[in-house]
């Protein structure tokens, strides 16, 4: 059986007297690629900022392979194995694309700023492993080639390449996309379907993904969790989702029609 990497029980994070999450649990196994889905306002987002450290919880406990994220800072949660991609892209604009991916490699090197300062022999092998990691990342994503180019100048979908890029240099178990499709069209969102497939084949990583393009998400995901409110509507299998009333209700915003 596969071993649960990621765990959610009871979480719940209330802003004054509205809970934006309420009483969610839901797994996610290791080596898979999980949807949260649910109509805008259902709280998807915060559960993200609640696993990554920016919330934390009111109550209920959050643990990746056994160890406690809970409340624990956004630093501390990365250093676990922890990466996420954002809504609106977060990248640091004015630099080239390899140094968008080789930054977070570097910021957990080993070597002082004394060998930064002085080019040591051990800060430049350092620097020079970064960059074929780096590179290696970016070329598994198929952007090698844009690696001088000024990130802002790339065109939108590959900016959304270059920020999973980035994400995956922290060296993830676990890695969290936040609607990586938005703005996409349709050619575009089947492409990112299949990086994001190969993305978990060839790092290993588990991925939670959040999206609105509903196909992607069946197509894409083992495991899908559906929330309404704040709270759990229904998860299981993507043919069990497609075929669930309450969720085609609340989500597509119809009633499903039944058969005789």
């Amino acid at each position: 059986m596969t071993a649960v990497l990621l765990e959610v029980r009871g979480l719940t994070r209330a802003f004054g007297g509205i809970k934006a999450v309420d009483s969610l649990s839901f797994d996610a196994l290791e080596g898979g690629i999980t949807g949260l889905i649910g109509p805008n306002g259902a709280g998807k987002t915060t559960v993200f900022n609640l696993i990554t450290g920016v919330y934390r919880p009111t109550a209920g406990t959050i643990r990746l392979a056994g160890e406690s994220l809970t409340g624990r800072r956004p630093d501390d949660v990365v250093r676990t194995g922890v990466a996420r991609t954002f809504q609106n892209i977060r990248l640091f604009a004015r630099m080239t694309c390899l140094e968008n991916v080789t930054t977070p490699i570097l910021a957990r090197a080993s070597y002082g700023p004394v060998s930064a300062i002085f080019r040591t022999p051990a800060a430049r092998s350092t620097e020079r492993a970064a960059r074929e990691k780096a590179l290696a990342i970016m070329r598994a994503l198929g952007i090698e080639g844009s690696a001088s180019f000024q990130a802002s100048n790339l065109p939108y979908g590959m900016q959304r390449k270059l920020e999973i890029a980035r994400a995956l240099a922290c060296s993830p178990k676990l890695l969290l996309l936040d609607e990586p499709a938005a703005g996409m069209n349709d050619a575009e969102t089947r492409e990112l379907g299949e990086t994001i497939k190969r993305v978990r084949a060839d790092f290993g990583v588990t991925i939670l993904l959040i999206e609105h393009h509903i196909n992607l998400v069946l197509d894409i995901c083992a495991h899908v969790v559906v929330m309404e409110r704040g709270a759990l509507l229904a998860h299981g299998a993507p043919a069990d989702i497609r075929e669930n009333g309450a969720v085609v209700e609340a989500y597509l915003g119809r009633r499903r029609e039944r058969t005789s």
